[in-house]
């Protein structure tokens, strides 16, 4: 009967800790996207991987994520809004490339700043973007031509 006592007590215990875990990490994953800062549009051909809430990155530091993604009408082009933070401010001819973290790892848009004098403001549009890389495509590609031979 003590035993059970203990077990019961543990496993609450153990509950009260997840429970704890779960709200402290949900409000600490939140608090950025309620946090200060300016919005910015990208236009992609192809921004595959991508997902709402993916980094925006400069210099290997994270300095904002991505908001929305919508489909441009006529262009087909994907449009990305980004939200930046506060005081960071980025060039004008600023380049906006979809990366990869690592061999395999998810995606997320590199910011490799400019060198103009004037910043872009609040949604503004970086006019320098480069898509995402198909790895699928080069693959199918490359074995295409060491068959076609």
């Amino acid at each position: 009967m003590k035993e059970r006592v203990i077990e019961t007590v543990v496993g609450f215990i153990v509950i009260c800790i997840a429970i704890f875990s779960f709200m402290f990490f949900y409000k600490v994953s939140d608090s950025e996207k309620n946090g200060e800062g300016y919005f910015l549009n990208a236009s992609f051909q192809n921004i595959d991987g991508l997902a709402e809430g993916n980094d925006v990155k400069l210099s290997g530091i994270k300095i904002g994520y991505i908001d929305n993604l919508t489909l441009e009408n006529g262009t087909y082009f994907a449009v990305a809004r980004l939200k930046i933070k506060k005081g960071i401010d980025i060039p004008s001819d600023s380049r906006a490339l979809v990366s990869t973290s690592g061999l395999l790892g998810g995606k997320y848009i590199r910011i490799n700043p400019g060198s103009a004098d004037d910043n872009l403001q609040e949604n503004g549009k970086i006019k320098f973007t480069q898509s995402s890389i198909n790895i699928e495509d080069l693959i199918s590609k490359l074995m295409y031509s060491l068959t076609s031979k």
